[in-house]
């Protein structure tokens, strides 16, 4: 037992020796100083500088491992509530898809209570009548088929002037004495005819007015395209109107006069837009599948129009008749606010059936290139964005032919703007008041109303309060308009007939 304890002294010396040897071959500086150099006595050859660069070393480890520790245990930060407009958020979309369900179910509770109330009141054949009196007197299919006769004479009359047969002062003229009588002789004849329904007298002037802003778009085209030629400005150089078949693959342009053909202006007059070009625009091929979709949707919403206006609006219109009589303004609020939203589902639903069904039809058999016959008028902030922005055939020729030609004159942006609500305003009151054989001025009224409206919420209101705004002058402003015209309707017709 004693030769390990003899042995443990030695073995001690060696481990020291080593560790000692060690330390002194760490110690050896390596430019050439001596080893006792910079060096601490008792810290076995480290500086004291790098015994405090350890120490900041181990104190910022502490603090990084304190802070991440802390992180780990923390469940608050900084941020805002969804809700709240700082927050940045935007994906409403599960409200949204609430908001259509609550809307769903509302406006079945409403279904439901009309059907248990007033039972089944739709009646296809009864929309005949809506259009003819007489099976066998057809005066607003007549005025469509007479209307032929003032695009022949627009015609003409620019042939003539383009071969110098008219001054330009005759040519003004006739095309202004055409478009005097396309908006009289009409209104004559629903005025005058017993046989010419509502339906069928608003249905012809519709017709005439659209007709009447084509050619008035084309009498202005055609007078630029000679002030062109007579001032040898570069030649107009676009697609073809309406190429014959064999060119439907080429590149062939039309210039002035070449553009004065009948297929050309039965082109301008079928197709989806009020502003006339030599050349329109134009799809490569007519796709069917999407021609059928169109057609559908035609069809489908003609039939829930005619369904929802027998069995939702007429019922509440002839519930409104008594208080407006009575003049009860607490029952005549009551039936406004009843009346608004089927009003307004009914004008939603027109606007897609007309400016994206209907139009996009007639441009997909027409191979019409040009599609954007509205933009993003639900996103309005002011009123005047929306009526820049839902029907864009009407702005782009009131921009073209009305408003830029008064600035042109030296007419102020207010004076202008004001002048193309007056003409809106105008047709608005000629297309309402003609058809029922009646002047009381509420849609060129409410229209005119639109100007201060535009002041008020472009200068007080903006983003969201903005668009409600909108919203609530669509949504209530137009049930109001139908009551008034109602009201005035009946009274004047059915009271009469009473007594």
């Amino acid at each position: 037992m004693a030769e390990p304890d003899a042995a443990r002294p030695a073995l001690s010396r060696r481990r020291r020796a080593t560790f000692a040897a060690g330390l002194n071959a760490c110690s050896q500086p390596t430019d050439g100083r001596s080893a006792a150099d910079g060096l601490i006595p008792g810290i076995g050859g480290f500086s004291a500088a790098d015994g405090g660069s350890l120490a900041e070393t181990s104190k910022s480890e502490r603090k990084k491992r304190r802070e991440d520790l802390g992180e780990t245990l923390s469940c608050h930060k900084t941020q805002e509530s969804l809700l709240s407009s700082a927050s940045g958020y935007s994906n409403y979309r599960g409200i949204l898809n609430w908001c259509v369900v609550m809307l769903v179910l509302s406006n079945a509770r409403l279904f439901l209570e009309n059907l248990l109330k007033y039972g089944v009141l739709v009646d296809p054949i009864q929309v005949i009548s809506l259009f003819l009196k007489d099976p066998y007197s057809w005066p607003a299919a007549c005025l469509v088929i007479v209307s032929n006769m003032f695009i022949l004479v627009a015609l003409y009359t620019e042939r003539h002037l383009s071969k110098g047969s008219f001054s330009e002062r005759v040519g003004f003229l006739v095309h202004c004495i055409n478009l005097a009588v396309m908006l009289t002789f009409p209104a004559a004849v629903v005025l005058l005819v017993p046989s010419m329904t509502p339906v069928g007298g608003a249905f012809v002037l519709g017709t005439y007015t659209i007709l009447f802003l084509k050619l008035y778009s084309y009498k202005d085209v055609n007078l630029w395209c000679r002030e062109l030629s007579t001032m040898k400005a570069k030649k107009l150089a676009r697609s073809l109107s309406c190429p014959s078949p064999q060119h439907f693959r080429s590149v062939s342009k039309v210039c002035y006069p070449g553009n004065l053909t009948l297929r050309d202006m039965y082109y301008f007059v079928s197709a989806p837009t009020l502003c006339y070009e030599l050349n329109f625009p134009r799809s490569p091929k007519i796709r069917m599948s999407f021609l059928m979709r169109r057609l559908f949707e035609m069809l489908f919403f003609t039939q829930l129009f005619v369904c929802l206006t027998q069995q939702w609006i007429i019922p509440i219109i002839q519930s409104s008749m008594k208080p407006l009589e009575d003049m009860d303004l607490s029952r005549m609020t009551e039936r406004l606010l009843r009346l608004a939203v089927p009003n307004h589902l009914l004008w939603l639903m027109f606007f897609y059936w007309f400016f994206h069904s209907s139009m996009n039809f007639t441009a997909e058999l027409l191979r019409f290139g040009d599609r954007q016959f509205y933009k993003d008028w639900w996103n309005s902030e002011t009123v005047t964005y929306f009526w820049q922005n839902w029907n864009i055939p009407v702005h782009k020729w009131c921009l073209r032919h009305f408003y830029k030609p008064l600035l042109r004159r030296g007419f102020s942006k207010m004076v202008s703007q004001s002048a193309v609500f007056f003409l809106s305003a105008f047709f608005h009151e000629y297309l309402v008041s003609v058809p029922l054989r009646m002047f009381r001025f509420w849609a060129f009224c409410g229209m005119m109303a639109q100007l201060p409206l535009a002041w008020f919420v472009g200068r007080f209101l903006r983003g969201n309060y903005g668009n409600a705004a909108v919203w609530i002058s669509i949504i209530i402003g137009q049930p109001f308009a139908v009551l008034m015209y109602v009201h005035d309707y009946y009274v004047l017709h059915y009271r009469h007939e009473a007594n």
